[in-house]
Formats: structure tokens, sequence, C-alpha cells
């Protein structure tokens, strides 16, 4: 699986120009009426943060996106095809099944048509008249899905018909393509819009991400009938770069569930089932089985570990076809309703996403973040530092989730966790905050460069700092399990690097404010330069004798300090930092 960052950006002398971000060709044939069709409206839609711009299209639930991609990914089928193809005779092959509602092609270990019917009956009609292949002397183990292998009868005879496939892109830039991108800019702003639409998931990637579910849960189907594969975290919520990990969990719950029109009379039938000593017992069972049936009959499942003495137990593996890491666990609740969350609060402000992926950009490029576990501040800690930043602003840009609990229809509890929170969109009044994400970006390396980490905690349920409950360095209250710290695993040596890093990139932007370079000249500047490495060597500071790190941030900060008075009536409009939390 491919998993691009920025990495450590190195400078690079460049001669910069405008040139125009050629973006893949998709190709998409819509039945009209479809819910595909509407999605693409909404993602045309998205990938902009305009200052103070308020959208009044009806919002989706949550629940219905997922609903309505889940019922998507049922009506697709995943194709392997030849290297070189005659995209138009494909599909023709295809329409004799049924309507096409759209296609993209991408590579993953070959070439691979992802198509998209109109009706489900389409797909059992393409199933009916596929065969086992024939192997020779090895034997075929035979399982019917939705992954299918296209092959061509007489392929010499066609070759001046095939040609070569445009592809839908699956991963991030190149460091050297995103600062081209980010020094071509007009603004600090457009470049955090720009960061955003590049490391987004794209629309074709994330139906991909749905369908691999959908083709685990016809795996797991075999077992459970009615259960459902759904995917949680990044994938979901909004959040999601493209390379990364695809969670899933197998939801049981629907199995065995009946409503009033089932029962009849006085009697009360159940299903037969075996006993096991607790939950956590069932989950190791359920998964255990489920990953040896992945490891032995799954189609491009490789690399199956069934890590099942975790504190949460999942499976492991690579689904090769689409390029995927997995981790599959069994009704995670909690962890889909947090996805939930974090996907309204998305939702709700389009300076949010940009703001969250600059500051994960931004953290990676200075080894803050790691794709390995340990003492690091995660890419969720940081989520719940944005948010909790934008519900500190004057006026809020993001609601608490104590309000939110206020707007509820239902009330949610799960596992014995109050998970209580509105569902619809549309009842939250947007924010009449309008400030930049430029300020915001600055303001927020400040407020946590000056924040004191080592009395008071982060909880977004109140929006307001907390006495620490306990000795962890940095302590990030879990929305819902309120006992647990997120960020337990984050060092002294960690946080200090981050509080340290945060408050000289807050100084350099706000130099830059004063004096920003040309956009001919070769000079990195804004989000572009914080991703430079040393980034507090190559500016003026790097002219005079070091001063010991401590002793040169806080002459940093009084340097922001004493300017604060002379920016407040800048000619431009913009609201200088404010060094008030």
């Amino acid at each position: 699986m491919v998993a691009c960052s920025v990495g450590l950006l190195t400078r690079l002398s460049l001669r910069v120009q405008r040139s125009q971000v050629q973006h893949p060709l998709r190709r998409l044939l819509s039945c009209p009426g479809t819910v595909a069709a509407d999605l693409r409206r909404e993602e045309q839609s998205s990938g902009s943060a305009e200052t103070g711009s308020e959208d009044r299209t009806p919002k989706k639930r949550f629940s219905e996106v997922q609903n309505e991609r889940r019922e998507q990914a049922q009506r697709t089928v995943l194709i392997h095809c030849p290297d070189k193809i005659n995209e138009k005779k494909f599909l023709k092959f295809l329409s004799q099944h049924g309507p096409i509602n759209s296609h993209f092609f991408y590579e993953s270990f070959g070439l691979y048509a992802a198509v998209e019917f109109c009706q489900k009956e389409s797909v059992t009609s393409l199933q009916n008249i596929t065969r086992t292949p024939s192997l020779g002397p090895e034997a075929a183990i035979p399982f019917k899905s939705r992954y299918l292998n296209l092959k061509l009868r007489n392929s010499l005879n066609q070759t001046s018909e095939l040609s070569s496939i445009q592809c839908s892109n699956q991963s991030s830039p190149s460091s050297k393509k995103l600062y081209q991108l980010l020094c071509c800019a007009e603004s600090v702003d457009d470049q955090l819009n720009t960061l955003l639409r590049e490391f987004q998931l794209t629309e074709e990637n994330t139906r991909l991400r749905y369908l691999t579910c959908s083709l685990i849960e016809d795996v797991a189907a075999a077992y459970f009938p009615d259960c459902a594969v759904r995917p949680f975290g990044s994938s979901v919520n909004s959040f999601g770069k493209l390379g990364c990990d695809l969670d899933m969990f197998l939801d049981l719950d629907e199995i065995g569930k009946f409503t009033a029109q089932k029962t009849s009379g006085n009697f009360l039938m159940e299903f037969q089932v075996k006993n096991v000593p607790s939950e956590r017992v069932a989950t190791q069972k359920i998964l255990s089985v489920i990953g040896e049936c992945l490891d032995q009959f799954g189609p491009g499942c490789v690399g199956v570990q069934r890590i099942l003495n975790a504190r949460c137990p999942l499976v492991r593996f690579s689904h090769q076809a689409s390029g995927f890491q997995c981790d599959l666990t069994t009704n995670n609740r909690i962890a889909l309703k947090s996805s939930e969350l974090l996907y309204m609060y998305g939702a709700l402000d389009s300076r949010v996403r940009a703001l969250v992926f600059s500051v994960r950009c931004w953290a990676r490029a200075h080894s803050l973040t790691s794709s390995i576990p340990g003492a690091w501040i995660t890419n969720f800690s940081l989520t719940m530092m944005v948010i909790f930043f934008l519900q500190r602003r004057s006026p809020p840009i993001l609601p608490t989730l104590d309000y939110l609990k206020t707007l509820a229809e239902d009330k949610c509890i799960i596992e014995g966790h109050n998970c209580t929170f509105v569902g619809d969109l549309n009842r939250i009044k947007p924010s009449r905050n309008t400030e930049t994400l430029e300020l915001l970006l600055k303001e927020f390396f400040e407020y946590f460069g000056n924040f004191a980490f080592n009395k008071n905690s982060i909880n977004i349920r109140q929006g307001r700092e907390q006495n620490k409950p306990e000795s962890s360095p940095l302590h990030i209250q879990n929305p819902f399990e309120t006992s647990l710290n997120v960020s337990k695993n984050v060092s002294q040596s960690q946080l200090q690097k981050f509080v340290d890093l945060a408050r000289e990139s807050a100084w350099i932007l706000h130099q830059e404010g004063k004096d920003r370079p040309s956009p001919s000249s070769n000079q990195p500047w804004g989000l572009a330069a914080l991703l430079l490495p040393s980034v507090a060597n190559n500016m003026s500071l790097s002219k005079k004798k070091k001063k010991p790190a401590s002793e040169r941030i806080k002459n940093l900060l009084d340097s922001i300090k004493s300017s604060g008075a002379e920016n407040s009536t800048a000619t431009n409009g913009r609201r200088a930092i404010s060094t008030q939390a």
C-alpha cells in the first residue's frame, strides 16, 4: 500500500511558475437520480474553505451517508483487467447485464476496474456467467464473490484495438510536487486549501474503501447472515488522507433482531446458540474463524494476522486488489460514534478540515507523529487539539459536545458510556466567526505554544481547560469514555518538542506577515516554510550566534507581544496575533 506523506521537505532551488494542476481524468456514466450522482455533486462543492461562506444545502446525516455508500458498494463489482483493454467494448460487454451507473480504473498490483451498476440484479446476472478458472495441475478453491478476473479471448487478434487506460489517482502528491503547489498559491489560506485538496480522500478512493468492506462482508456473511462490515475511523470521518489504513468492524447487532410483526400470540421463538464465558471470548472466537476464512478462502487477502489477545482483538491483513492495509474488529460501536462526531465537526465549517490537514502535515514533517506506535502524538490527538482550539475562539467556530448533546433527539448509551449528540447537522446554527485560515493557523501555534500542559487538560465536551486528573505530560479526555486519556502514550520530551516547534512556527508566520517574499522568488513562504526541516535555522536568527532554545523562544514570543499593538490596525484589515488564549 502506498502511504505517501510529506516527510522532510528539502530546500529546492526552483523557479516558481504558476502551473495548472493536472487532475486524473474520470469517466463517470450516470443514471439520473441515483445516489452516486448526488454524491458527485457534493464532491464538486467540497475542498475549499472560504471564510464566511455559508452552504445552505441541506446536509446529510452520517448514518444516511453510510447507508448510501454501503448500498452503492453492493451494486459494484471489482474486476482485474489486462494491462491494455478496449474501454468501449469492455463497458458494452458489461452493459448486457444492466445499465452502468459509474466506473473508474486504478492500479494496484495490476489494472483494476470498479464498476457500479444501477441495480443489484445486474451483479447477479454477471456472476451467473462467470466461471471458476482452470489452473492446470493446481486446484482452485471455488468462491463466488464480486471480485472478478477478466481475460481476453483471441487477444492476438485484438491487439490493434487495445489501448492504455487513464487511471484514477490513489496516492498523495510527492514532496516536490506539494512544495511547488504551495509556492504557487496566492495566499496562506490558498495554501491550506491546496494541501487539503491534494491529500483528502477522492471520490474513487472512498468508493473503493466501502467496496473493500462489502467484499469482506460477503465472506463473513457465509457464517453470519445479516451481518454488516462497516468502515470507521479516517476512512469515513472526513479527515482521512490518501494512503491511510482501512479500519472496519464486523457488526453483528442486526442478527436475530425482530419486530412485533414477526411475533404471534403468546409464543416467542429464539435461535439455539452456543454460550461462552464472556463477550471478549465471543469476540476472539468470531475473529479467529473470520481470520482463518480470509486467509484460506478470501481472494486478494494476504498477510493475515489474528491479533486476538490485544486490548481490542483484531484481524490485520492486506487487501491486494485495493492496496489497503486493513484492520477488522467486531462490534466496535464507540469507535463508529467517534467517527460520526468528527464527521459532524468537519461538516459544520469548511475551515476545520483545512486546518486539521495542515497541522497534521506539519507534525508529520517534523516527526512529531509516526505510523509506528510509540511516545509520539497521534493524528487523533492533534485533531482533538484543533477542535478544542476552534471551540475557544470568540465567537466559537465549533460547538462543544455538551451543547450538541442538548440538541439530540434520542439518547445513545453504548457499553455504559453516554454517546448522545445531535445527528441532524441542519439543527446546528453556523458560526458567526469569519477569521481567516492564516490567522487561525498562527494562533493555533501560539495558543498551544503557551498552553499550561503541566496543569490543564483538553476537553472538547465542555470546550474549556480543566485541571489534569493524572500526571501524564499531555492529557486529552476521550470524548465518550471520559475516564480515558487519548494521549496517555505521549512522553514529556515529545510534548516539549511539539511546544518548541509550535512557538517557532507562530513566530515565523508572524514575521512573514510583515515581510512576505515575492511569489516569483525562490524563497519558501507560509505553509511551505513551516514544512521545511530546521525551519528556524533558515530565518534571520541564523545570522546570530544561537542562544539556548528556551531563551531563544522566549525572546521570539516577547517580539510578538511587543509588536502586537503596532499591528492591531493593519491596513489589510486582518487582526494581529493575540497572545491571549
